[in-house]
């Protein structure tokens, strides 16, 4: 779905604004953001996740076109959406770009969108994610002391407050988790609210140095503030395990993905050409987001600089 003079589309800001108030309980005027590019060209509307990455590698994208107008964009008109609403808008045709997508954990949900979206690019790959704990837990004297492996937790329960720390609901992880606690019979109550309620609270038990476990993803900036150890699973990772399967077993390291819709080729070919050899590491991107999580650095301002940085590789990219 784009908006240009060539194809009027003037409700389509509208219904991804839409599709972001029905998701994040936001109005549709909170929920659309648009980021300036160069000149003229199509406008993609692109989703955006709540995690600090996807604002990055949305602006970074911005800032590039912003550079490069014969890539055929005039700018990115973003709207933040959960993965679940995000592909919805995709299947509609309500959303052409989409990146930071999670492979395998949207697989699902980009296969529900195929005929009209693909994956185009992995920007990273071998991204760890599941459950952890703050190292001085586990160490000699701490409350945790002992604890290594997830199916311990139930002996833990009474020191973690019988309590286990999720992210959103909107995640696919956050799905994924409690079908993870019921197929190892950890008896935790799983608590689902926000990333960012998450993240207080590690913030709050951190500070007091009392014992906690919760579900973090590679790349955060959480690990640039804290010392975490990622409990061990005692059974890897296969496909199905999570969906058909009893949910005992590891996730996955996933990579993450850009997306773009049909027409985003057929009406910037140029632009979905860069796409697919954008890379951005797994290194960078947390350094990133500690500069704009930690250090209270500007979104656009850290994009900036990643493409200042980068554009030799970027002009290779293009060229």
């Amino acid at each position: 779905m784009l908006r240009t003079s060539i194809r009027p589309r003037a409700s389509a800001v509208a219904l991804a604004a839409l599709l972001a108030a029905t998701a994040t309980g936001c109005s549709a005027e909170e929920g659309a953001e648009s980021a300036t590019g160069g000149g003229s060209g199509v406008t993609v509307q692109a989703a955006q996740f709540s995690w600090t990455a996807a604002g990055l590698t949305n602006s970074i994208l911005s800032e590039i076109a912003a550079d490069h107008a014969d890539l055929g964009v005039s700018s990115l008109a973003t709207t933040q959406l959960d993965p679940a609403a995000a592909w919805t808008g995709a299947q509609r045709g309500d959303i052409d770009l989409l990146t930071e997508v999670a492979l395998p954990n949207q697989q699902q949900l980009a296969d529900g969108a195929a005929d009209r979206v693909e994956i185009v690019s992995e920007t990273y790959g071998d991204a760890a994610q599941g459950w952890f704990v703050p190292a001085y837990a586990v160490e000699p004297g701490g409350p945790l002391e002992g604890l290594t492996s997830v199916t311990q937790l139930n002996d833990y329960a009474d020191a973690l407050g019988n309590k286990f720390y999720d992210a959103d609901p909107g995640y696919i992880t956050t799905e994924q988790n409690a079908k993870r606690l019921e197929g190892y019979g950890i008896t935790l109550e799983h608590v689902v609210s926000s990333e960012a309620a998450e993240l207080a609270q590690l913030e709050n038990s951190y500070t007091r140095q009392e014992p906690i476990v919760l579900y973090l993803y590679h790349p955060h900036a959480v690990f640039a503030q804290y010392d975490m150890v990622q409990l061990e699973e005692p059974t890897p990772y296969t496909e199905g395990c999570l969906t058909t399967g009893d949910g005992a077993c590891a996730m996955p390291s996933y990579s993450a993905n850009i997306a773009a819709s049909t027409e985003l080729r057929e009406q910037a070919p140029a632009f979905v050409d860069l796409l697919t050899d954008l890379r951005i590491s797994v290194e960078e991107m947390e350094q990133m987001q500690k500069q704009v999580d930690v250090d209270g650095e500007d979104v656009a301002t850290v994009a900036r600089q990643w493409v200042d940085e980068h554009a030799d590789q970027i002009d290779q990219w293009i060229g």
